[in-house]
């Protein structure tokens, strides 16, 4: 039976219609755990927060480059050591405040004090002196030239936040200086953001955004095919992409991440603790049946905690080949002809379940057994990252250029080098791009001839888009979901 609309019913549909056209619906499997991008190191409140509601002096572009954020223009002094930032005039926080010198200064300040709970406090580290001459400059002074300062003020950690903020109530309640505004969090479910029509810069195209938190990939295909979602960055289930592919009613958009996804081990717990032991790991993983098995053909091998599509990028895969044989005999030589027990605790991510129980039967198959346990993210961040209990885990590190903190012998790793920590300390005093190349591939050198983690792959951009949908990111030069430029096709 045929359906006519007429007089009230038809203009609702058209209303609703106009509607969702102004609007978008993002998928992600990550609900992070709180807003406050200051407050810890979980990629998912980047995904949310970041260019959408936070700010800071300097940002990523979409093609990985520096661009000024809250920051119009800066100078350098001519022996590195002082930056002075002059910012846009007139910015006003989402509540109505004024963004001004005074807030930058007290979130730097914030970010590199003694109690500082920044997750990559090591950003601020170098920073001597933050000052305001007035209101809409700021002096920053190093204690050591920084070829990685500009870099270091584009990361989520760096936003700029407003001084008189009760700072526990930033995790449910961001208050940004961004073109979106938080709206509303649905523990569980989503969160939504509005469009801040008081924005200082270009005004975002959309009314506003939900990002729609899905941790199954078979409902994710479900919430794609029915329109649920218009947007899925990062899709969990690669073995759906053709099926996409083929559907002109999607893109699918496969791009670059900053990911490097590793089998992350707790070099502090014993046996792990062994270097011929976590040699021996090493040899015991095959990386391409993992990204076969795993992601369906999506990631790039990596050998050392370093992303492939970086002009410094060494290939170190052969010191870590897939050698099933010498693994045995690594593991003998340690002690442990027999094998040993520990454990792998796997966060959400498809990536890491998947991989997970590859990974497994590699390490049963050299006599290596592991107790899986699989967490939800929380947990996860509770238990591993921040509690240290584990022995394996899996997870993907989507920071740009975040090799530093294995200079870091707290992170969570527990990898404890004074000849990595020297060497991150000269490549951050070094200025000179040829130089800091040389650093770089020497850090990447160390990390696999230590064993640290084993590395497996670059995580790939697999994502899914309604046909219409324009402006996304196709590579991921940090961990973002950036819609100020997004728009709806005609």
């Amino acid at each position: 039976m045929k359906t006519i609309l007429t007089g009230v019913s038809a203009l609702a549909l058209t209303a609703s219609m106009a509607f969702a056209q102004s609007t978008i619906t993002i998928g992600d499997q990550l609900e992070p755990p709180y807003l406050d991008p200051t407050a810890g190191a979980a990629g998912a409140i980047d995904n949310v927060v970041y260019a959408n509601i936070y700010e800071g002096l300097t940002r990523f572009a979409s093609d990985g480059s520096i661009i000024p954020g809250l920051a119009a223009s800066w100078d350098i002094s001519d022996d590195g050591l002082t930056y002075t930032f002059h910012l846009h005039d007139g910015v006003k926080f989402h509540d109505g405040s004024d963004m001004t010198a005074s807030d930058v200064v007290w979130s730097l300040n914030r970010a590199r004090a003694e109690d500082s709970t920044n997750a990559q406090k090591g950003l601020f580290a170098g920073i001597a002196d933050v000052s305001a001459p007035d209101d809409t400059t700021v002096v920053v002074t190093l204690d050591a030239p920084n070829g990685g300062f500009l870099f270091n003020m584009a990361w989520g950690d760096a936003v700029i936040l407003n001084e008189g903020d009760d700072i526990e109530a930033l995790k449910t309640h961001p208050n940004g200086t961004g073109a979106f505004m938080f709206e509303n969090w649905v523990q569980g479910d989503s969160i939504t953001i509005t469009r801040n029509d008081n924005y200082w810069g270009t005004p975002a195209k959309l009314e506003g955004a939900t990002f729609k938190y899905i941790s199954d990939p078979t409902a994710a295909f479900a919430a794609m095919m029915a329109g649920d979602v218009d947007a899925f960055p990062v899709f969990p289930a690669p073995e759906n992409l053709p099926q996409f592919d083929a559907d002109p009613r999607f893109n699918v958009i496969i791009g670059s991440t900053e990911g490097e996804t590793i089998l992350s081990t707790n070099n502090a717990m014993p046996p792990l603790d062994n270097p011929k032991v976590r040699e021996a790991v090493s040899h015991a993983i095959d990386r391409n049946a993992i990204i076969d098995g795993a992601m369906f053909g999506y990631g790039t091998p990596i050998g050392s905690h370093f992303a492939p599509h970086h002009p410094a990028y060494i290939d170190l895969t052969g010191e870590s080949a897939y050698d099933p044989d010498l693994a045995r005999s690594l593991l003998a030589e340690a002690g442990f002809p027999d094998g040993f027990t520990t454990t792998l605790k796997l966060p959400p991510p498809a990536y890491a379940r998947r991989g997970g129980e590859i990974i497994a039967a590699q390490l049963r198959a050299v006599g290596i057994e592991t107790e899986v346990t699989n967490l939800e993210w929380a947990d996860w961040l509770e238990q591993v990252f921040h509690g240290g209990d584990y022995g394996f885990t899996i997870v993907s590190h989507t920071e740009p250029m975040d090799f530093g903190i294995y200079a870091n012998p707290d992170y969570y790793f527990h990898y404890d080098s004074p000849e990595y920590q020297a060497l991150m300390e000269k490549l951050t005093a070094e200025t000179d791009p040829a130089v800091r190349t040389e650093l770089m591939q020497d850090a990447q050198r160390m990390l696999a001839a230590d064993d640290v983690n084993g590395f497996l792959f670059e995580l790939a951009k697999t994502g899914v888009a309604n046909a219409k949908v324009m402006g996304l990111w196709e590579n991921a030069p940090t961990q973002a979901t950036d819609l100020t430029a997004v728009y709806w096709a005609e």
